[in-house]
C-alpha cells in the first residue's frame, strides 16, 4: 500500500521580476502568478520588491515598505489582491 505524507505548502524561496511573483514551494512546486495580481508591488520599484521577508515558517510572504502580504495559500488558489475604492470625500 502506497501513502502520500501531506503537509502544509510552505515557501521556501521568493523572486519578482518585472512580469512575475514566483515561489518555490518546499515539495517541490514552483509557482508563479502575474505582478498585476498585486497592484501594492506592482506599483513599487525594484529595491522596494526586492525587500521582503518570509512569515512564519513559509505561510507568506511581507514587503515592508509597501505594506503587502501574500499567503502561500493566496498564490495557490489564485487570489489577486483588490484594490480599494478611493472614498468620496463630503
Amino acid at each position: 500500500m502506497n501513502t502520500v505524507a501531506t503537509s502544509d505548502p510552505s515557501i521556501l524561496r521568493v523572486r519578482v521580476t518585472k512580469d512575475e511573483i514566483i515561489a518555490d514551494l518546499a515539495d517541490g512546486r514552483v509557482i508563479g502568478v502575474p505582478l498585476a495580481w498585486s497592484w501594492r508591488l506592482s506599483e513599487a520599484t525594484p529595491a522596494q520588491r526586492a525587500n521582503f521577508r518570509l512569515i512564519g515558517t513559509g505561510q507568506g510572504v511581507h514587503w515592508p515598505d509597501v505594506d503587502e502580504d501574500i499567503s502561500v495559500e493566496g498564490l495557490l488558489h489564485g487570489s489577486p489582491a483588490r484594490r480599494p475604492h478611493a472614498r468620496a470625500e463630503i
